[in-house]
């Protein structure tokens, strides 16, 4: 898969990301391409401060500057909105881990299966 479709398909998983973090605690935007690193996904300034104020100006964040020693940051906390987009994404999110995972589980579940009944075999031709 592309960069960009890789991109594409890992938008909304980052913007869940950001939404998160500025939910626990005021973000900025160093900080969060930092721990988004850390989660794999390479977001550089250009790409991630329009990201900030998209969700900005969808009202899911809110910012405020604040100075931290020599430098003025621009802080992102989670509005009201944000939090409510939130609630509903973790259902979603919850959903589809459910369904993303069962036919896995499935998977597993019949190997399991399989590997018990073909020792049973053995054990009962080697008597």
């Amino acid at each position: 898969m592309s960069r960009h479709a890789d991109q594409d398909l890992y938008s909304g998983l980052i913007r869940l990301h950001i939404l998160h973090h500025a939910a626990e605690q005021p973000i900025y935007g160093a900080w969060i391409m930092e721990e988004l690193g850390r989660h794999g996904y390479r977001l550089g300034a250009g790409t991630l401060y329009p990201l900030l104020h998209r969700l900005e100006q969808r009202g899911m964040l809110q910012s405020a500057t604040h100075k931290a020693g020599p430098r003025i940051r621009r802080l992102y906390t989670l509005t009201p909105a944000g939090q409510r987009a939130m609630r509903q994404a973790r259902l979603k999110v919850r959903e589809l881990f459910g369904e993303l995972f069962e036919a896995e589980r499935e998977s597993q579940t019949r190997s399991v299966r399989a590997n018990r009944q073909q020792a049973t075999k053995r054990r009962r031709h080697s008597r």
